[in-house]
Formats: C-alpha cells, sequence, structure tokens
C-alpha cells in the first residue's frame, strides 16, 4: 500500500502503534508493517516526517539513547496523545461506516 493511499489517516495508525509503549522510530515502521501483515511497509522518509509533526502538535514526546553505541530516537503518546487518538477512532467509525454503506452493500 502506498503512503498517498494512506493520506489522512497516517497520524492516526502512528498514534496507535504507540498506544501500547513507546517505540523507537524504525520500531514504529515494523510494527506498522506487522500489524498490517506487510501491507503497510511506510518509507522512513513517510514516517519520521510524520512523528516529528505529531511531536510538534503535542502527541507525541521523543528521548534519544544510545543503545549498542547506536543513538536512537524513541517515542511516546502523551494524554493529549491519547485524546487525539480517541477521537481519531470515533472519526473512523463514522467515516468507515457512511462509506460501508455505499460500497460494502451489494447493488439491488
Amino acid at each position: 500500500m502506498k503512503a498517498q493511499a494512506l493520506h489522512g489517516h497516517l497520524d492516526a495508525l502512528l498514534l496507535s502503534v504507540l498506544e501500547d509503549g513507546p517505540l523507537h522510530g524504525y520500531a514504529v515502521i515494523e510494527a506498522l508493517k506487522a500489524r498490517s501483515s506487510g501491507s503497510l511497509n511506510l518509507p522512513t522518509g513517510t514516517v519520521y516526517p510524520a512523528l516529528r509533526r505529531l511531536e510538534r502538535a503535542g502527541f507525541v514526546d521523543s528521548s534519544w539513547s544510545t543503545v549498542n553505541g547506536r543513538e536512537r530516537r524513541t517515542y511516546e503518546l502523551t494524554a493529549a496523545g491519547r485524546r487525539a487518538l480517541a477521537g481519531e477512532r470515533t472519526n473512523w467509525h463514522e467515516f468507515s461506516s457512511t462509506v460501508g454503506r455505499f460500497l460494502g452493500a451489494e447493488p439491488s
């Protein structure tokens, strides 16, 4: 699945992945891939800018650490991020229910 197809939904997906606990950037990418059974294999050039955008919005905090001599930035949800995720879930359910009335039904 291409990043363009996720337009408008990437932030919610990232917040959802971070809901289970802090992850470094590459682990976020791997979690997206694993939870989507490989459908979401997004490039770092898509995910890292989105994580920084979420951080600027106050939905994610980050911290630097050194693991095996390598610097890694770890991201985690803030309270505002949890509230934003709850709102995104509500919006998604409403949206998918409405679209499902058109695309999920067999023609009469």
